[in-house]
């Protein structure tokens, strides 16, 4: 062995193997979706009894059901990246990066802030952990660079147990509970029992200590570090023209105060918003305030437009790719002659080998399995609420902690579902196959966090 490298932990050799082999044969995040088309496609057939051309009538009928969402997180990459490149809002997230001096402690504070910003909106969340990985990447030597993106993107497994979550919000407005939940519960479950429970704040608890510091371990020894020239990550810049010079169109275009007409106009309704709704956060009013924040950080229109262009080359992944997704999700919750589905005969499956102290785990479970083809909270929760609520109610399970194993295990395979990972992977510059080794290593110890927790409480 080379005297220069350094001899690598137990820790660093399985997290490199799962890198190595991932990165070997782990396809595009397209070929991935591809693949995932097809296999759902042969298993709907005998599961559900439904025929060849009925299941792509079902592809087909949801393929398009995600165009708003897909807009959605266009705009949530466009924004964020607009409102990052901004030089205000650089110096501000450039403080920040410096408080890390060492690789290690680079992946401490990526992962912490991202969970935290995920736990509070997992837009939010989405964006902001990417954006201060790449901005630490550029200041802290040594870092790797993979590693770093994918613990920015490991803070999103907080997202369901935090003030976004779909399913325990769902619940707590109580708006159709009974129906969805196939008249398994009747009333609403507020957020005291779901959200700020004693076993959901203790997960989640343990994982941001104990995240943070897997993904710290997993760093690879100086010999197998990726790192990323810092010029690379930086944003080209559009010179203004001498004001002498200019025609009245490029006046206006370099104007601050249409820009600062703009942004106060915006900002008047992103107050108003939270005045009267609280701290009620949603893609669209984020992507509200990522674009106003923009508007006013850049200053002028001229260079808020080349930020835009230059945010927008990192959309190509959602644009193509959600649709697909849209169609798996068609075949997954369509239903043959039987009234089954195959989400729905997964979900069976697990009941039927389940007991009152094992239900909450194999419900988890279920939920990370269907996850992995219908990757949307709500998604998931009009397909299994119907069939592990009255399943949990028999079994004398408490209704908020099988919504919260529901809502869990859809949270938790994140990791290894490339399709939350495009738009921080799109601002990181990265493809699927350089994080998801380090991933996986957060999959199983967050898949043991949480467990555990369903055992204990």
């Amino acid at each position: 062995m080379n005297t220069l490298e350094q001899k690598q932990t137990g820790l660093q050799k399985i997290s490199q193997f799962f890198v190595a082999l991932l990165q070997r044969y782990l396809p595009d995040p397209f070929i991935f979706a591809i693949i995932l088309t097809f296999v759902v496609f042969l298993f709907v057939m005998p599961s559900t009894g439904q025929g060849p051309m009925q299941v792509v009538n079902a592809w087909a009928g949801g393929f398009w059901k995600l165009l708003s969402f897909s807009m959605q997180m266009a705009m949530v990459v466009v924004t964020g990246h607009a409102m990052a490149s901004a030089p205000a809002f650089k110096s501000k997230l450039a403080m920040l990066a410096g408080v890390a001096k060492t690789p290690g402690q680079a992946i401490i504070l990526v992962t912490v802030i991202s969970a935290m910003a995920c736990w509070v909106n997992w837009g939010f969340g989405l964006v902001v952990g990417a954006i201060f990985a790449r901005e630490i990447a550029a200041r802290v030597q040594g870092v790797d660079y993979r590693l770093l993106i994918a613990s920015a993107y490991s803070g999103f497994l907080f997202w369901h147990g935090g003030l976004s979550g779909s399913i325990p919000l769902s619940i707590a407005g109580g708006k159709n509970i009974e129906v969805v939940t196939n008249g398994a519960v009747t009333a609403a479950i507020p957020t005291s029992e779901t959200i700020f429970s004693p076993m959901n704040l203790t997960i989640l608890a343990v994982m941001l200590v104990a995240i943070p510091l897997l993904n710290r371990l997993m760093h690879p020894a100086p010999q197998d570090t990726i790192t990323i020239d810092a010029s690379l990550l930086e944003e080209s810049v559009v010179e203004t023209p001498n004001k002498a010079d200019m025609t009245p169109a490029e006046r206006l275009e370099n104007s601050r105060t249409l820009s600062l007409a703009l942004g106060v106009m915006g900002f008047a309704y992103i107050i108003y918003y939270f005045v009267t709704n609280g701290f009620a956060l949603n893609l669209n009013i984020v992507n509200f305030t990522f674009l106003f924040s923009a508007i006013l950080l850049h200053g002028t229109p001229k260079s808020l437009l080349n930020s835009i262009s230059q945010g927008a080359r990192n959309c190509s992944g959602i644009l193509l790719q959600f649709p697909f997704y849209a169609g798996i999700m068609g075949m997954m919750t369509a239903t043959g002659d039987s009234g089954a589905s195959l989400a729905g005969v997964i979900s069976q499956a697990f009941v039927s080998i389940s007991n009152e102290t094992t239900f909450p785990i194999f419900t988890f479970l279920s939920a990370g399995i269907v996850n992995f083809f219908v990757p949307s909270g709500g998604g998931q929760w009009a397909v299994q609420a119907p069939i592990m609520m009255p399943a949990g109610a028999a079994l004398g399970v408490d209704a908020a902690k099988t919504a919260m194993a529901i809502a869990w295990g859809d949270a938790w395979t994140n990791m290894i579902q490339p399709f939350w990972a495009l738009p921080a992977l799109a601002i990181a510059g990265l493809g699927a196959k350089d994080v998801m080794g380090y991933c996986l290593m957060a999959l199983i110890g967050s898949g043991v966090i949480i467990s555990l927790g369903f055992l204990i409480f």
